[in-house]
């Protein structure tokens, strides 16, 4: 009977390993795939122009330009935009879930977060075209709704779901005996969720902020929808914009194979990923980091 159990143990312990091996096989696959597809690019485009050339025009007749500043800076403009509306929501949404929020409301507003996390990126951009859009056509005056304002917001809903569980989990985290001490200090229930627990917790919230921040930039129907993915250089908020993913996803069921075109859509995707992933293994760093000083 020991035998059997240890050998159980045994063949559980290798089916998580194996499963541990395979998704990182996987992330160097995709690494690979995307680096052999963009080298091809940089016989005909330098590094340099691709980095800070303003212009992507790839069907110019005369002379094709590749350049990723436009999009790189309509993604950051979308991203920030989204982390300036979902960072307070968020954090104010999990301290009051953690801290003010009675049990029984708790249990009905968690689902309702983690449905959020559910809706598909594409009903979400149709609710950014027929709601959001024209909400901030009347409000502003502006032009047109399909901007990097409307983009923002939609992607700060769907950025909230990660900041607000993971942030509520780095409050929850906090030792009862700092809230113990602040009250018996004086401090009101308020001062102690601000002053006491929140920074306690800061190095959680932070990663959570950051996994919000990596779900917003890697994001690709709804900022396809909501943006109206013009290719020009981005000015304002209220202009319209063109990301790395919408133009990865517009482009590159169109481009004919093994062109340039083809290679630097790639190159596109290659810059995308990185940028994800040192994001990602930033948040997972501080994060634990965070678990390792609470225990």
């Amino acid at each position: 009977m020991t035998m059997k159990r240890q050998l159980k143990e045994k063949l559980i312990e290798w089916f998580f390993l194996l499963n541990g091996i395979l998704v990182i096989l996987i992330l160097g696959g995709i690494f690979i795939l995307l680096l052999k597809n963009a080298l091809p690019a940089f016989r005909e485009v330098s590094l340099k122009d691709f980095v800070i050339s303003p212009i992507w025009n790839p069907d110019a007749y005369d002379k094709p330009t590749y350049g990723l500043l436009p999009m790189l800076v309509s993604s950051l403009m979308v991203t920030v935009g989204a982390l300036i509306v979902a960072i307070p929501l968020g954090i104010g949404t999990a301290a009051y879930m953690s801290d003010v929020a009675r049990p029984r409301v708790r249990e009905i507003v968690k689902p309702l977060v983690e449905i959020l996390a559910g809706i598909p990126s594409v009903v979400v951009g149709f609710l950014g075209i027929v709601l959001v859009g024209p909400f901030i056509t009347h409000l502003t005056g502006a032009r047109n709704g399909l901007n990097a304002l409307n983009g923002s917001i939609l992607l700060a809903v769907m950025a909230l779901p990660t900041i607000i569980s993971l942030s509520e989990d780095a409050l929850a985290s906090v030792p009862r005996a700092y809230e113990e001490a602040s009250l018996a200090l004086g401090a009101n229930k308020w001062q102690t969720v601000v002053r006491v627990k929140i920074p306690a917790a800061a190095s959680g919230i932070l990663a959570a902020c950051m996994l919000g921040m990596g779900r917003a930039i890697g994001e690709t129907m709804t900022v396809l929808m909501a943006t109206g993915n013009a290719a020009a250089f981005p000015n304002s908020f209220l202009g319209p914009v063109k990301t790395m993913t919408s133009t990865i996803a517009i482009e590159l069921g169109e481009v004919a194979y093994y062109t340039t075109h083809f290679y630097m859509l790639f190159a596109v995707g290659l810059i995308l990923f990185i940028i994800t992933f040192i994001i990602n293994v930033i948040s997972d760093i501080v994060f634990h980091k965070h678990t390792r000083a609470q225990l």
